[in-house]
């Protein structure tokens, strides 16, 4: 049987089972609007459009058309037994002016694959339940002290103890929280998270490698899926606050102000690299902290940050970690499932997805690779600006 002809087979059993939400999640993985997938099928947008609000169903010819021009199986587009996208609440995006709808689509789309994929695996593995509580902080108080408060309820509920956090991702998902990496090519969208209903979900830049800035990532994060579960993703009021939350987690109040330097003479600079690698945070968020909590001036604290440019430290500031923290739920998973003769091959058909999605979602490690450049201007892996679809097959060496 050729290959054309299985597609069609296959496109023909789809067809009577579509789900128009894989349609629209499959179309933003590749970074393309309405218009365009309509092009690469030869239909209106119109036509797409009441595809993907399940007003009408392709045809199974169609279907086929859709797979072959998305670079997908046409089982990506057959329904599941839970309808993930249906189940995913607003991502929190830290920057909305400098991203594009179209990157944050694509983005939000690759998280709801991953809780797609770990939905797969836990038919044959068990995970943690989801244990986040919920503490919402209200927006319209941007002074109140919500975010220390919920920072010091989980550290109670988790009980973290006194003392610096621990392996903060192991941490979350040892709590039911979803941790992956997102490819290289959405490395233009900066960490952020979701609640799938289905379990909590963060999302991190697979080029951002500072240990020490990844584990403020990881609580900036959680703070979201915390306090900001019915609030407006993206606002200065809303990231403070997850900016406070991760500062207390991560460096309780009561535990490091008195550890902070009051000036920034003396031995300030050694006190700073010390408490930086018994705390594992930066030392511009000790600085700023110590600023927040009043040990340092406001003076003080923009001389020490302009050594710390003059330095070079704004991106690059040296410390004894290189290595950062690395998921293990969904990669342990896969590794448990092999010894027990359930291949990667199998997974991946279960799941009815590219194999190099399944592989960077289950990664321990983020993506060295980085995507494909300037393809030619009938190429649909890039779309707008420097939107590069992640369903294009990466040509290998």
């Amino acid at each position: 049987m050729s290959s054309r002809t299985s597609t069609l087979d296959r496109a023909a059993e789809v067809a009577a089972l579509f789900d128009s939400a894989r349609l629209k999640m499959a179309r933003h993985l590749a970074g393309l609007r309405k218009s365009d997938l309509a092009a690469l099928v030869d239909k209106s947008p119109t036509a797409v459009a009441a595809w993907e609000s399940g007003a009408k169903r392709p045809t199974a010819a169609t279907v086929a058309q859709l797979a072959l021009s998305l670079s997908v199986d046409p089982g990506f587009f057959a329904i599941r037994a839970e309808d993930v996208a249906a189940l995913c609440t607003t991502p929190h995006f830290r920057s909305l002016r400098s991203t594009s709808q179209l990157a944050r689509d694509q983005a939000y789309a690759y998280g709801q694959l991953a809780v797609d994929i770990t939905n797969s695996l836990e038919r044959h593995v068990e995970f943690p339940d989801p244990a986040v509580p919920s503490h919402p902080v209200p927006v319209d108080d941007p002074d109140g002290d919500g975010p220390e408060r919920a920072a010091q309820l989980l550290r109670q509920d988790w009980a973290m103890g006194d003392g610096p956090a621990g392996h903060i991702v192991r941490m979350l998902e040892n709590h039911g929280v979803l941790v992956v990496f997102s490819p290289p090519q959405t490395a233009s969208v900066d960490a952020y998270s979701f609640d799938s209903k289905l379990r909590p979900v963060i999302v991190l830049n697979p080029i951002k490698r500072d240990y020490y800035r990844q584990r403020f990532d990881v609580a900036h994060e959680l703070g979201h899926l915390m306090m900001h579960s019915d609030a407006e993703p993206g606002g200065r009021i809303v990231e403070a606050q997850a900016h406070r939350f991760a500062a207390e987690l991560l460096m309780p109040a009561d535990q490091i102000r008195d550890l902070l330097p009051a000036t920034m003479g003396g031995a300030a600079w050694q006190t700073l690299a010390r408490l930086k690698e018994q705390w594992g945070v930066s030392i511009q968020a000790l600085l700023y902290r110590a600023r927040w909590l009043g040990r340092l001036s406001d003076t003080s604290y923009r001389n020490a940050m302009t050594t710390i440019s003059a330095r070079g430290w704004r991106r690059n500031e040296p410390g004894l970690i290189s290595a950062i923290e690395q998921p293990s739920l969904l990669p342990r998973a896969v590794e448990l499932l092999t010894q027990e003769g359930i291949d990667e091959s199998q997974l991946v058909t279960q799941c009815r997805m590219p194999t190099e999605l399944f592989r960077t979602v289950t990664a321990r490690t983020p993506d060295s690779e980085s995507p494909t450049p300037a393809p030619s201007p009938d190429s649909r892996q890039q779309v707008s600006g420097r939107v590069v679809s992640l369903l294009e097959r990466r040509r290998r060496p």
